[in-house]
């Protein structure tokens, strides 16, 4: 059978249905921390180190849960330790001024030698990284019996459903709320906001706190909620995805939303493909595909994605 021919196998019964699951969780991390990154680049701030909190969440979520035998005790770990990395880079380009690319590029590098430090001081070096049950799936009632729907939608963990609740929660706190206007103004706006009475500096704190929150949310999301365990690069470039997706969506977490399930779909057809087309093509190959994809929408969005005027313009108050 050649490779083309295995094409139509993926959009047929079951193989369709466990796609589209498949699709939908992976999309769940794109989509959390792309939502906190919404908050801290609407504020001005453009934090490009998702991938370190990212990790730095993954591995301290399963860390916590691996010791505490408590699950959500390992998500609130992973949340925390995001939080720990959004102080760093608040105070360093937000307080000192610093160039938020380079702090922010610096931080993953460095965070990335610190979690493979600690992982080794921590578990060992051996071949096989120790396990712990995560989340399982959770069976809505009624619904999740419901054909093509059911197992797509209402039998996953309860992190999907909670990631894209936050979704609308979202868009109702950055349109509807006072926080939101204010993060908005001082991304657009900074020295207007200020004269009003918006500190700027504290709002652009919560910002990005927010988005260290989300993205260490999403890390602990990785090891319990999909892995199982914890790898040295477990992230792969999940964090860059997420960023891109911001720029993609817009700043609008509805569009993020959508895709970042483009983006996991891709992923989830690359990985079946991966398993049923043997040796016929190289597996990097396939790897590539969702990374592929990336650039090809963001040549194509880039032209008329506009972005907050301020967005990585430091500011001095006077």
């Amino acid at each position: 059978m050649s490779f083309l021919e295995l094409i139509p196998q993926l959009f047929q019964g079951a193989v369709l249905i466990g796609l589209l699951a498949a699709a939908i969780r992976m999309a769940t991390p794109l989509v959390i921390a792309g939502l906190g990154q919404i908050f801290a680049q609407l504020s001005g701030v453009l934090d490009l180190s998702v991938e370190g909190m990212m990790l730095m969440g993954a591995f301290f979520g399963f860390a916590g849960a691996y010791y505490t035998g408590n699950l959500w005790l390992g998500v609130l770990t992973g949340m925390l330790s995001g939080v720990a990395v959004s102080l760093v880079m608040s105070f360093l380009c937000i307080t000192l001024r610093a160039n938020q690319t380079i702090v922010s590029i610096m931080l993953v590098i460095m965070l990335a030698g610190l979690v493979t430090f600690l992982n080794k001081l921590i578990f060992g070096v051996g071949y096989i990284p120790p396990k712990t049950e995560g989340f399982q799936a959770v069976y809505v009632p009624g619904l999740s019996d419901l054909p093509i729907v059911g197992p797509v939608l209402f039998q996953q963990n309860i992190l999907v459903y909670l990631g894209f609740l936050l979704v609308p929660i979202v868009g109702i706190i950055i349109y509807r709320t006072t926080f939101g206007m204010n993060i908005r103004a001082v991304g657009e706006h900074p020295r207007a906001a200020d004269s009003v009475g918006v500190n700027v500096f504290r709002t652009r704190y919560l910002a990005i706190i927010i988005g260290g929150l989300f993205a260490g949310l999403a890390g602990a999301f990785l090891t319990l909620a999909w892995t199982g365990l914890f790898t040295d690069i477990i992230t792969s470039g999940r964090g860059w995805l997420a960023i891109a997706l911001v720029f993609f969506g817009k700043w609008n977490p509805y569009r993020l939303a959508a895709g970042a399930l483009l983006f996991g779909f891709v992923n989830a057809v690359q990985l079946r493909m991966q398993a049923m087309s043997g040796q016929m093509v190289a597996f990097q190959l396939m790897l590539m595909l969702p990374y592929l994809l990336c650039i090809l929408v963001l040549i194509v969005v880039s032209r008329k994605a506009g972005g907050p005027a301020n967005l990585t313009v430091p500011y001095k108050r006077e």
